[in-house]
Order: structure tokens, then sequence, then C-alpha cells
């Protein structure tokens, strides 16, 4: 049932990415980042009232630093939606399982560290490096396309998205629960956008376009309360793992999205890129998990 739960988010996950791709016709990501995090702290706090869950935190300083990486990454991942095929910056986003591997090499090699880890440090740097090459394959066809800066910041996205979710296991370690944190996340994505459209102005409002808008908070709020349960029915590591590699379904949706809904028009050669990043994140997480079994999962 887990993997049912986690599929489940992916969809859900993807199905937001549709609804920001039509709505970033007419709204900038500021307004997209603002009613997004509007709609999920609506959301959020008629959930925690229901489960009885108090919103009261000891660790507002944590939240706000969850916030600001957070929102930096969301906002740099609805640009790259309105940019790009949807896939490639899904792909893109979902790039920051091999930056936590990334950063977990690099620090084991600035640390010096070898013992029982060392010869798994092998393995997984061919991992990341593979996925890097699938990013190179993925970003040439948008490069060709003069869409480049796009790349680049659904690459951002990707690396930002990293971040968040190391500071998110923080967070779990303090004993905090899922629904108090994703509540100040929206809480923070509502008050960066509500600042970025006090600088950068508002679009028109168009009944028929602003129809868009709720299903982003509703469906990202679902996505992450999903995967919460996916991980949560996890009775040993191996179903952890196999929850952690399923996400990567998100980019099959995405996939298809771009193709039914968009017509995006992805060559041969940025299909065999998607698919090398998800084979290398794929890698990358059995090889993180083995090396470190009990360390808390991803979440997106």
């Amino acid at each position: 049932m887990q993997a049912v739960w986690m599929i489940l988010s992916s969809f859900l996950i993807a199905s937001m990415g549709v609804c920001v791709k039509f709505a970033s016709a007419h709204f900038t990501s500021a307004e997209l980042v603002f009613y997004r995090g509007v709609v999920s702290i609506v959301f959020m706090a008629l959930y925690a009232r229901v489960h009885g869950t108090s919103l009261r935190t000891a660790y507002p300083a944590m939240h706000a630093w969850r916030s600001v990486i957070g929102v930096v990454s969301l906002s740099a991942w609805f640009y790259a939606i309105a940019h790009l095929p949807l896939a490639t910056a899904m792909t893109l986003n979902y790039m920051s399982g091999v930056w936590i591997a990334a950063f977990l090499v690099g620090g084991a090699l600035m640390l010096g560290k070898s013992g029982n880890k060392g010869p798994r440090q092998g393995p997984l740097v061919l991992a990341i490096l593979a996925s890097f090459a699938g990013v190179v394959m993925l970003l040439r066809p948008a490069i060709d396309q003069n869409q480049s800066f796009a790349g680049l910041v659904g690459l951002l996205s990707g690396l930002g998205a990293a971040f968040a979710y190391m500071q998110v296991m923080a967070i779990s370690r303090m004993g905090e629960p899922e629904i108090r944190t994703v509540f100040y996340f929206a809480v923070g994505t509502a008050i960066a956008g509500a600042l970025g459209m006090a600088l950068t102005g508002t679009s028109a409002w168009n009944w028929q376009q602003a129809l868009w808008l709720p299903p982003i908070g509703i469906l990202a709020s679902l996505g992450q309360l999903a995967m919460t349960r996916a991980y949560s029915m996890s009775q040993h590591h191996g179903g952890t793992l196999m929850v952690a590699n399923l996400q990567y379904s998100g980019i099959v949706f995405a996939a298809l999205y771009s193709l039914i809904l968009f017509g995006d028009n992805i060559p041969l050669t940025g299909w065999a890129g998607m698919a090398l990043i998800i084979v290398s994140a794929v890698a990358a997480t059995v090889l993180r998990a083995r090396a470190a079994p009990d360390a808390p999962a991803e979440e997106h």
C-alpha cells in the first residue's frame, strides 16, 4: 500500500506542475508562489484542526530558514515550468537527490573520511557523474532553442530543493510533525510571493485563468501528505528505499503530460538524458542508503 501512496504523491505533484504551466501563461512566478502559499495555509490549517495537531512551534528560526531555501527552489521551479517542457522542468527539480549525494561525497572527501564507507564512494561518484551527463543531454535541446537560462534556473531549483530537504530532515529530528512543517512552509511562500508581487506588480485579474490557482496549493499539500503517509508505512529499510525510488515516477507522469497536453517536442537526446538521470538518481539513492541506512528519507 505504501507504494500506492508514493505513486499517488508523484502523480499529484506532476498534476500541480500542469496547473502551474497553464496558470503561468497569465500570472507571474511571484503570483503563483503567493497563491500556492495562501491556498496551502488554509488547507493545512483545516487539516491540522481535523487531526488535532497544534500549529504552535518551538523552532521558528528553523522553519524560517527552511522557508527561505524552499521559496527560492519553488520560485525557480515555477519559472522553469513556465519556460521549459514540463518533463524537463520536473526532471531538473528531481535532481535534488543527486545533489544531496554530491554533498555527502564532497563532505566525506573534505573531511578525509575512509573506513567502511570508503569503497562505496567510487560507485556513488560514478552515479553522480552519470546524472550530470544526463543533464547535459537534457539541456542541449533547451540551449538550441534559446532556453539556456530557464534550464539553469531549473537546475537551481533542484539544488535549492536539496538544501530544503536537508533542513526538513533536521526539523524532523527535533520531533516536529510534518503537518506543522508543511504549514509554515506555506506561510513562507505566501509572504515571499507577496513581497515579489509588491516589487513586480500584479497581472490583470482573469477569472478563467484564476481557476488554475486553487488546485496548485491543494495538489501540493495533498502530494506532500501522501508522501508522508508512504514513508510512515515503511516498516523496514527496504520499504523506505522502495518508496524513495518510486518518487521518480513523477517524471514519467510529467513526460506523459508533456506529450498529451502540451505536445512538447523533446528530441531523442533529451529523452535519453532524462532516462540517464532517473537511473543514476535511483543508483545514488540506493548507494546513499547503504552507506547510511538510518538516515531520514527525503520528501518532495
